[in-house]
């Protein structure tokens, strides 16, 4: 099978930073599903990994972990899925990635696909979709608005939540299942024209600048403090304002790797919580509620298919392969997207 992977860890400029392979075609056993790729998606993980992971016993390392395809094989243990059904993922960092023609997955970290929506658009849902989800709804433990209750019938005051960096992958859906599922005020940061109208289209009520301090820009829209910062990028440059624009008792999850250390003390006398969330946790450490991936992309299909979230494709690189692959690894390391990178096909 074709695949796409490298020998070490370079410059994406350089030309083995990533390269066309050939290899053999895997076997599934027990849990695990063989899925033929039909589209993928490319996340800042995938640079990070080629840039400071090196393979192991000279062997190509794979990327790849946002996949759109078809199941063809699976294990004798497999209960979800048969050959023939269309399913989304974002795979586990322990294992082989998806750059590649066909991927073993374990189906408890499977989805079905949307039916409503093309390959190359679903591609770029699950690693954000997951991430955004267990940032709302198990580090944060936000409330999803099944009853619809009103808010004059609550005595709980209605949450804030600000989005750090909401124009990018993850915070384009966190963004519309925040608008969709609570009943919060949803604030997101943006900087330019073209990003502030997108986090606007994509349900926010408000959207601020991260370049000027965020706690007068909140004061700015009328909003002292809020209740939950979600900060996806830049935690270290922001912490001081995060930290000011929290009300006590406030939650902050992150998801970056902060260059310089946080000085959590600074939480202290606001008795503000700290979580830290990677999506990657429950397959690498294969948890008691490692299906609950599973459940999430399942749901988040159906709002898909209900019309209620919107995919977050920025662009279709075309073809999946070595150029292409390193054409957007690029255009991620200079930080300049606007939703998400997809390929397709072989």
């Amino acid at each position: 099978m074709k695949a796409i992977g490298y020998l070490n860890s370079l410059e994406i400029t350089q030309q083995n930073s990533l390269v066309d392979i050939e290899l053999p075609v895997p076997t599934p056993t027990g849990r695990d599903i063989l899925v033929k790729v039909e589209a993928i998606s490319v996340n800042p993980v995938d640079t990070k990994i080629r840039a400071n992971v090196a393979p192991e016993d000279e062997q190509y390392k794979i990327l790849g972990w946002d996949v759109v395809g078809e199941v063809v094989d699976a294990g004798d243990q497999s209960q979800f899925y048969k050959k023939g059904d269309k399913v989304w993922y974002a795979g586990d960092l322990t294992r082989p990635g998806a750059n590649s023609e066909y991927h073993l997955v374990d189906e408890r970290i499977v989805g079905r696909k949307p039916s409503s929506i093309a390959n190359a658009e679903a591609a770029a849902f699950p690693l954000t979709a997951i991430t955004a989800w267990e940032l709302l709804f198990d580090r944060l433990g936000l409330q999803q608005n099944t009853t619809m209750q009103p808010d004059n019938q609550s005595n709980k005051p209605k949450e804030r939540i600000l989005v750090i960096g909401a124009a990018g992958g993850v915070g384009s859906i966190l963004v519309q299942l925040a608008a969709q599922l609570t009943n919060a005020t949803v604030i997101g940061t943006a900087s330019r024209p073209e990003s502030r109208q997108w986090v606007t289209d994509l349900g926010a009520d408000h959207v601020i600048d991260h370049r000027l301090p965020l706690s007068q820009e909140l004061k700015r829209i009328g909003i002292d403090q809020v209740s939950h910062v979600i900060s996806l990028n830049a935690t270290d440059q922001h912490f001081d304002e995060i930290v000011e624009s929290l009300e006590p008792q406030g939650k902050i999850a992150l998801i970056d790797d902060p260059q310089t250390p946080l000085d959590i003390m600074k939480l202290k006398v606001k008795a503000i919580s700290l979580h830290w969330e990677f999506m990657y946790t429950r397959s690498m450490f294969n948890t008691h509620d490692i299906e609950k991936q599973h459940e999430l992309l399942n749901s988040v299909a159906d709002l898909i298919d209900a019309g209620k979230i919107k995919t977050t494709l920025g662009e279709n690189y075309g073809r999946i392969n070595a150029d292409n692959l390193k054409r957007a690894h690029a255009t991620l390391e200079n930080g300049q997207t606007i939703g998400k990178i997809v390929l397709e096909g072989f």
